[in-house]
């Protein structure tokens, strides 16, 4: 090989010399001689690795002799004036049996799912080819290669293709944040030095990932970074990207062990300038490209001008986690028992964000389902979930704890965003956590996995728990909710437990006392209109009790809360109804 100006290695092999050789499937490696001596390497922009057995992965040259047929363009899809409704999975973890999941099979069984449930995009973890499995994805070793655990490029595009003909937006966790140290599948050492595509010494050794921090500053690694976002764009028509690890880029320090109280906490001497700089110029190749991608940021710091556009100085992105959200509501369940919640606080959490920057909101993230910690439906039910979920089944623990789930969700959901985001199976309270195989449980594929059986049997309450998280999901698809960034709140009663409040032209009424039903509840409304019910918390459709008949509640001439009209309704303890006025009794 000859080197170039930039530092580059680079040979071109002729068609003549190399046909019947670099084939379609052929293995392929690059021998570096350096200062470590004479090492078999992969090629850094390899599109395939493989692995045989135990053995060290190999790079696999990916050129079939026909290209993949397109069959579908991509949902329309308008972040200014749509609500985002994002399922959160992870192909491998996604299948019933015990064992790795594949493309294919998620196509097939859980692509219909999501779609059945109303969500409008698919978020999908551990893309990238990764060589320890139990890593999540996050560890990534060959940045344009699609993880052949799960199958092959194509049979990836033919989940995109089939996803957006579902009318599903499909978006990928890009992982430009930290790399793996492997020598034998990564990119750490590739020249020889520590200093290729990293920071050289203690700033390239991210101590809480074991992983390897990129030099932004460094054309190249720009030039390969930027590249992996159009090839992702390009090769399978990804919708955008869910970018990991935004705060660790951030800041010097990582963000780790410090709080983010003021201004001064987010432009100090900390700032990583050159990553900034990256995630502007990441940004602005995303929507270059394709103009409807979405960008969503994962930063944990709330450092302004996240997701406002580069033109304005911000770093360009879309929509940025509400990520304290899911932490609120595991610390509130961990150190209170509800009838000790403050609702007005809750309130403030998920209404504490900047006006005119997206967030998506969620109740809890995929870090709860691991061992080790537990998801909001261990936490409210924890072992009668194996064994009084049964419909027929009387548990106190159960049915508070289904109340509360369905309150949490909705009241998230409604509140929290202007997008939303789900890790599947929490839809239904799965109950089982994720653990990987690993020494330490025997390779065991056990809880690696989605038990769907649960949610599908009509003797179970999990399918209450789905219906209700479809009923939601429907409920922005056909009000628009989320993209109405104007929340109202209408009235708060902290010692009842109440909180109204009107969104997207709804009503929201919460009634959140353990024990006290409301009856003739009198609440302000904001129109001489007649409202109904369009959904009910406490129906047994959501293994509620249905104790609310009718649902049409009249417009009343008497003022409230510096409204001049309200309405009177009963609400069960423990549940919440959602009203739409009622177009056909209008009121002078």
């Amino acid at each position: 090989m000859s080197i170039d100006d930039w530092g580059v290695w680079h040979l071109f092999l002729s068609d003549r010399d190399y046909a019947d050789r670099l084939t379609h499937e052929s293995r392929v490696k690059v021998h570096v001689v350096s200062e470590l001596g004479g090492l078999d390497r992969i090629p850094a922009y390899i599109q395939r690795v493989v692995q045989e057995g135990d053995a060290d992965f190999t790079g696999q040259y990916w050129a079939p002799p026909s290209a993949y047929q397109w069959k579908h363009r991509a949902p329309r899809f308008d972040v200014r004036t749509e609500g985002l409704r994002i399922y959160e999975a992870h192909i491998g973890m996604a299948q019933e049996a015990e064992k790795v999941g594949t493309f294919d099979e998620f196509t097939q069984n859980v692509l219909p799912r999501i779609a059945d449930l109303g969500y409008n995009a698919v978020q999908l973890m551990a893309v990238m080819e990764h060589p320890y499995y139990a890593s999540f994805g996050y560890h990534v070793s060959n940045f344009f290669a699609v993880s052949s655990r799960f199958g092959t490029p194509e049979e990836l595009k033919a989940l995109i293709d089939t996803a957006h003909s579902m009318g599903l937006l499909v978006i990928m966790d890009l992982v430009h944040s930290h790399a793996v140290k492997n020598l034998n599948e990564g990119l750490n050492r590739f020249d020889g030095t520590a200093h290729h595509y990293f920071h050289a010494g203690e700033k390239g050794d991210h101590i809480a990932w074991d992983s390897l921090c990129f030099d932004y500053s460094k054309y190249e690694v720009q030039r390969f970074l930027l590249s992996n976002i159009r090839y992702w764009l390009d090769t399978y028509r990804f919708d955008g990207f869910r970018f990991d690890g935004i705060t660790s880029m951030l800041y010097s320090d990582h963000g780790l062990g410090r709080k983010f109280d003021g201004y001064a906490d987010y432009f100090g001497a900390e700032v990583e300038r050159d990553a900034i700089a990256y995630l502007m110029l990441a940004n602005e190749v995303v929507h270059a490209i394709n103009p409807a991608a979405i960008s969503i940021a994962e930063d944990m710091s709330g450092m302004p001008g996240i997701a406002r556009p580069t033109e304005e100085g911000g770093l360009g992105f879309d929509y940025r986690l509400a990520m304290g959200i899911p932490d609120y509501w595991i610390r509130l369940l961990k150190e209170k028992q509800d009838e000790d919640w403050h609702i007005g606080k809750i309130y403030g959490m998920l209404r504490n964000r900047r006006t005119g920057e997206k967030h998506i909101a969620y109740a809890e993230s995929h870090d709860q389902a691991i061992v080790g910690d537990k998801t909001l439906a261990m936490q409210l039910m924890d072992v009668e979930l194996y064994t009084n979920m049964g419909v027929f089944t009387t548990s106190h623990r159960i049915a508070r704890g289904i109340a509360l789930h369905k309150l949490i969700r909705l009241l998230t959901f409604s509140l929290g965003g202007e997008g939303y985001l789900n890790f599947m199976g929490n839809e239904f309270g799965h109950p089982e956590w994720i653990d990987f195989p690993r020494a330490g449980n025997n390779n065991s594929y056990w809880y690696a996995r989605r038990q769907w059986h649960l949610v599908d049997d009509d003797t179970l309450r999990y399918k209450h728990l789905n219906a209700f998280d479809r009923a939601i999901q429907h409920l922005d698809a056909m009000y628009h909710l989320l993209s109405d960034e104007n929340i109202y709140l209408l009235f708060i009663h902290e010692d009842a437990k109440q909180i109204v409040y009107e969104r997207g032209g709804l009503i929201f009424a919460f009634n959140f006392h353990p024990t006290a039903s409301v009856t003739d509840w009198r609440i302000p409304v904001p129109q001489k209109k007649d409202y109904r019910l369009i959904l009910n918390t406490d129906d047994t459709t959501y293994s509620g009790y249905s104790a609310v008949e009718g649902g049409h509640y009249p417009w009343q001439d008497v003022a409230m809360e510096g409204h001049t009209q309200s309405i009177q309704l009963y609400v069960p303890a423990r549940s919440a109804q959602v009203l739409e006025c009622e177009k056909s009794h209008i009121h002078q």
